[in-house]
């Protein structure tokens, strides 16, 4: 029998950049004992599942934590617990997926520097521009362990809204430290009604294909940055590996992706906002991406369609909007917007054909807007 997945709560998350501080190696030191601590409990879940064939689970994992912080492993201790637990939670859901999921991969060790982020359920305080950590010290006189309350300073650019659930800590491939507030607030932001519709076609050549007749064409930003990146390589290669100079190289590679990374995220928030304010009723179609990668490869991951859609859902739940994706298999490039002619000879270089029914001329892409949003408007379509 199938388990029951709880329902996903819809949830704001406010992201903050740590400023750059010295006793940031606090921080480093904690993400690299919690990957010690994620890679303890994979052992573990290995043996556990190669003699039952099942995942340990959390309620089994916890306690044997608890044993280790007393005896073995005392030098977790300095971290808070609910951080540690959170490592153990990660990992029983990772398992979770792992068998009820078809296709989804079994959970990996991770390797020093390479444990990303900690969470913090308790054991903080947020005030304007900084937040403090409750960690723990070995005091030598009492032959126990005190808390020590850490300030770190970050740079708030904007207010939060709503109650603060939980806060995470993040550490990206250049080295700079993130501050995620995740706050309960789902209040939106209406939009005043516009009475229209749209549907969506994705293309390589033009990213978006509205029903309208207009065309969106990509910035394709990590296209444009080949070349500086293809330097940056270059240079890295002629390093000692391990060095401080080669170390230098890696980051500043990961500040270029993160540059490309963000432009490509602003374009994509912008253009779903534009689309929620022109149109009432949104309708893309579903694209199988993983497919996609294995024929066109670096332009698909490029383009980023998965990350466009998770942007625009959000943004029609916070405005209002009402938004709708068509079956994968649902037809809408061969038949004809006007008759319903069926072009079974339509090939993919023909980019414009004529009905031979109904003598109509089509543009391959809007013909196929128009069927994905005729499909969302009509269950027949969708069917057939």
């Amino acid at each position: 029998m199938k388990k029951k997945r709880k329902k996903k709560q819809h949830r704001r998350v406010y992201k903050y950049q740590i400023r750059e501080h010295p006793k940031n190696v606090r921080l480093g030191n904690m993400l690299d004992d919690l990957c010690d601590v994620h890679n303890h409990f994979m052992k573990l879940e290995n043996r556990y599942y190669r003699i039952y064939g099942k995942y340990a689970g959390r309620y089994r994992l916890q306690p044997h934590l608890t044993k280790l912080l007393e005896r073995t492993d005392q030098y977790w201790s300095w971290i808070p617990r609910d951080t540690l637990d959170a490592v153990i939670i990660r990992l029983h859901l990772a398992w979770e997926r792992f068998f009820d999921i078809p296709g989804t991969g079994r959970p990996k060790f991770k390797r020093k520097g390479r444990y990303r982020s900690a969470k913090f359920q308790s054991g903080y305080k947020l005030e304007a521009g900084r937040v403090r950590l409750s960690f723990k010290e070995w005091d030598a006189p009492s032959q126990s362990f005190k808390f020590n309350k850490r300030w770190f300073s970050f740079h708030q650019h904007r207010e939060w809204k709503g109650n603060v659930k939980y806060i995470q800590i993040l550490r990206d491939a250049a080295g700079t430290y993130w501050l995620y507030v995740v706050t309960d607030n789902t209040s939106k932001e209406v939009l005043p009604a516009t009475g229209e519709s749209v549907g969506a076609d994705f293309g390589m050549d033009t990213y978006l294909t509205l029903s309208t007749g207009e065309k969106i064409d990509s910035p394709q930003f990590l296209k444009h940055a080949l070349t500086e990146l293809r330097k940056r390589y270059k240079s890295l290669s002629r390093k000692i590996k391990g060095s401080n100079n080669w170390l230098w190289c890696v980051r500043q590679i990961a500040r270029l992706y993160r540059h490309i990374s963000n432009q490509r995220k602003d374009w994509h928030w912008k253009l779903a906002t534009d689309l929620c304010r022109r149109f009432d009723l949104i309708v893309i179609e579903t694209l199988n991406l993983d497919g996609m990668k294995r024929l066109w490869g670096r332009k698909v991951s490029d383009l980023s369609f998965g990350q466009f859609v998770e942007i625009l859902k959000f943004k029609c739940f916070k405005h209002n909007r009402e938004f709708s994706q068509v079956g994968q298999w649902t037809p809408t490039t061969k038949p004809c917007s006007d008759c319903g002619y069926q072009n079974k000879d339509l090939m993919l270089s023909d980019r414009q054909w004529s009905c031979p029914e109904c003598g109509s001329d089509h543009d391959r892409d809007i013909n196929a807007a128009i069927n994905i949003l005729r499909a969302a408007c009509d269950p027949v379509v969708e069917q057939m």
